[in-house]
C-alpha cells in the first residue's frame, strides 16, 4: 500500500521574519507619530513631508546600523564561546565528557547508555565543540551574512512601512485632511500587518492586530496632542 511522504512544515524565516517585524512595526509608528504631531501645529504639508521623509531616511539609517551591529555581535560572542569552548575540550576533556553525559541524562538516558556516546562524540573533536555550543550554551552557528542581510530588512522595512501613513500629504491638503486619511490608512495596515506578525510568530492574529494597532494609534494620538498644545 503505497504511503504519503512524511513532510514536516516548520517555519524557519524566523530571523528575517523579526527583522521586518523589528522594521516595520517601528516604520508604522514613528512617521505615522511625527506627521500627526506636525499636523496639530502646522497646515503646511510640505512641512509635514520634509520632516517626515528626513525621519524616514535618518531612521531606517539607524535601524538599519543597529540591526548589523546587534547581528555582529552576536557572530563575535558566538566565536568567543566557540574558542572557549575549544580551549576547555583540549585542557578539560574529562570535565567536558562529565558535563556532555549530565546533558543527555537530563534527556532521559541513563549513564549506562550515554557512557559509549560520550565516548564516540570525544572522538569527533569539531562535532564535539558543536555539541557544546548547541546544547550546553544554546548557541547556534550565525549565518555569516546575517549582519548585511539584517541591515538592509530593517531598513527596507521601516521605508516601506514609513510611506504609508506619509503618503496622503503627497495628494491631499490641507494637513488636517491628509491627517484625517492617514490615520485611517495607517490604522489598516497595523492591524493588517499586527495580524500577519501573529500568524507567522504563533501568536494569536487578532489579538497581535488589536495590540499593534492600539499602541501605534496612542503614539500619534499622543503627539497630536502635545504638538496642539505647546502651538496655542
Amino acid at each position: 500500500m503505497p504511503q504519503t511522504p512524511h513532510v514536516e512544515r516548520h517555519f524557519t524565516a524566523g530571523e528575517t521574519i523579526r527583522d521586518i517585524v523589528i522594521g516595520m512595526s517601528d516604520g508604522l509608528t514613528v512617521p505615522f507619530a511625527l506627521a500627526a504631531g506636525l499636523s496639530g501645529a502646522v497646515s503646511s504639508t510640505s512641512i509635514i513631508l520634509t520632516a517626515g521623509l528626513a525621519e524616514i531616511a535618518a531612521g531606517s539609517i539607524a535601524m538599519g546600523l543597529g540591526g548589523y551591529l546587534a547581528a555582529r555581535s552576536d557572530a563575535e560572542h558566538y566565536t568567543s564561546e566557540r574558542l572557549r569552548e575549544q580551549q576547555e575540550i583540549n585542557e578539560k576533556a574529562d570535565a567536558e565528557k562529565a558535563e556532555v553525559m549530565d546533558i543527555f541524562i537530563s534527556y532521559g538516558l541513563s549513564q549506562q547508555e550515554s557512557a559509549p556516546i560520550v565516548e564516540a562524540l570525544s572522538k569527533h573533536p569539531e562535532a564535539w565543540i558543536d555539541f557544546m555550543m548547541r546544547f550546553e550554551l544554546g548557541l547556534e552557528k550565525p549565518d555569516p551574512k546575517r549582519a548585511l542581510t539584517s541591515a538592509l530588512t530593517i531598513a527596507a522595512s521601516y521605508i516601506v512601512g514609513g510611506l504609508i501613513p506619509l503618503s496622503p500629504y503627497f495628494l491631499f491638503s490641507p494637513a488636517s485632511t491628509a491627517l484625517q486619511i492617514s490615520v485611517v490608512a495607517t490604522l489598516l495596515a497595523l492591524l493588517i500587518f499586527g495580524y500577519v506578525k501573529g500568524r507567522f510568530t504563533g501568536t494569536k492574529p487578532f489579538r497581535s492586530s488589536i495590540q499593534t494597532a492600539l499602541i501605534g494609534g496612542l503614539a500619534a494620538a499622543a503627539a497630536f496632542l502635545i504638538a496642539r498644545l505647546i502651538s496655542r
